[in-house]
């Protein structure tokens, strides 16, 4: 059988067996629930009846565990006959290959990728250049066939949590990395990873990627752009604070980074979620829901404080309330950090908006400036958008102009002569 029929059938083997342990322990969950409610109401009934309640829970308890115990067992029915189905011969390409499955995927890894890659599962997103859906595999063979008209000037774009490289043809209107190949003669490279891994995971394994990149590229490189969206951009920061320090020859030729709605701060959604799980663990019959959300993904804890390296996360109680704050990369020197945000209201400074932001990641987040903290990020380096929201940065008229504007050549005001990618404005 040919390697993308095989890849077809793994994957979805592996999603029928996820859906059977995933309704397990769904119907677990809510057995829980039911119990914790129980014990409640027959509390009560003790109380005011006494004994005479007994005989009502023991024939409620053997009722319930039956019909749990037979709900569960009908869940593993169902996916050892989805993993049998799974395993006929079909045409067609694997989830992971077509946009809906892409998406579908990528949402799933964002919640569960990191249990997925350390159960080696086939729906695990590992970090891979996409062309066409499809894995380049970074040899120069397929690099060449991938991007025929490959140049000097890469532009890689590294999508946010839950989303996949199609993100950025939201709204069905040409990519900023293709519209950049137009007008400035750069090359787009659309990167997948999962979301769900620690972002310094993620960090090492772009800076692993974008080497083997430089080393085999069609023609040299001689300028690299890094775009990411939202997660993305925490992405390459850890990748730059990794190369930096490995003295890695790519980071030498980096020339931008780009941050779109990038939360360097936290993200609150982030922030909520981990309070909820605190707040519902206090009891026993909210518990189970505390637990469920206890489950969420390495990535999505990351977004706490937007940790990016292992130090920030190693030996670190993740499920206490209150979580040490990170120490933050130094960005890269001679490099022009970039950055973009949003806010849901046209004006940024109005009160709704400073308390929205973009909807999922705050302005103040966005630009990696606090009371309390700053990443280093200069304010004139920067683009807001009004009456936009988080995913309206990913494909925007306005956010394209400035990024052309910005990674195009530029006059380097002190020696008066034209240059490409300097630190200067």
């Amino acid at each position: 059988m040919s390697a993308p029929a095989d890849r077809r059938q793994a994957e979805l083997a592996a999603l029928a067996a996820l859906a059977g342990t995933e309704l397990r322990r769904a119907t677990a969950g809510i057995a829980k629930v039911h119990s914790s409610i129980a014990d409640g109401v027959f509390g009560g009934l003790r109380m005011a009846f006494g004994r005479r309640a007994q005989p009502v829970r023991m024939v409620h308890d053997a009722l319930s565990v039956a019909t749990y115990t037979t709900v569960g067992e009908s869940a593993d029915l169902i996916g050892r006959l989805a993993a049998v189905g799974a395993e006929l011969p079909r045409a067609g390409a694997a989830p992971s290959e077509t946009a809906r499955g892409a998406v579908a995927l990528g949402i799933l890894n964002g919640l569960i990728g990191d249990q997925l890659a350390d159960d080696a599962s086939p729906l695990a997103t590992g970090m891979s250049i996409r062309a066409g859906g499809r894995a380049v595999p970074p040899t120069a063979a397929a690099l060449r066939a991938a991007f025929p008209s490959a140049g000097g000037h890469i532009t890689v774009f590294l999508h946010g949590l839950m989303e996949s490289e199609y993100a950025w043809e939201i709204g069905g209107r040409p990519t900023y990395g293709a519209r950049l190949s137009a007008d400035l003669w750069t090359t787009e490279v659309r990167i997948r990873y999962n979301s769900g891994r620690h972002i310094s995971d993620n960090g090492h394994a772009l800076g692993e990627l974008l080497a083997a990149l430089v080393l085999l590229w069609p023609v040299p490189v001689t300028d690299i752009s890094l775009i990411g969206h939202s997660m993305g951009g925490l992405v390459i920061r850890s990748a730059c604070e990794r190369a930096v320090r490995a003295d890695m020859y790519w980071a030498r030729l980096l020339r931008h980074t780009v941050y779109l709605g990038t939360p360097h701060l936290g993200a609150p959604v982030a922030k909520g979620v981990h309070a909820a799980t605190a707040g519902l663990a206090r009891s026993s019959m909210t518990a189970p829901f505390g637990n469920l959300l206890r489950r969420r993904s390495a990535g999505v804890r990351d977004l706490f404080h937007g940790t990016l390296t292992e130090q920030g996360w190693l030996d670190v109680d993740r499920d206490m309330l209150r979580q040490p704050l990170p120490d933050d990369a130094p960005l890269q020197q001679n490099v022009r950090h970039l950055f973009a945000t949003a806010s849901v209201t046209r004006r940024a400074g109005h009160p709704l908006g400073r308390l929205l932001g973009d909807g999922l990641v705050l302005a103040e987040s966005g630009r990696g400036q606090s009371r309390r903290r700053t990443i280093g990020l200069r304010p004139s380096d920067g683009i807001h958008i009004g009456g936009a929201h988080h995913f309206t940065l990913l494909n925007h008229a306005d956010v394209y102009t400035w990024l052309r504007s910005e990674l195009g050549p530029r006059r380097a005001l002190e020696s008066g002569t034209d240059t490409i990618g300097l630190n200067v404005r």
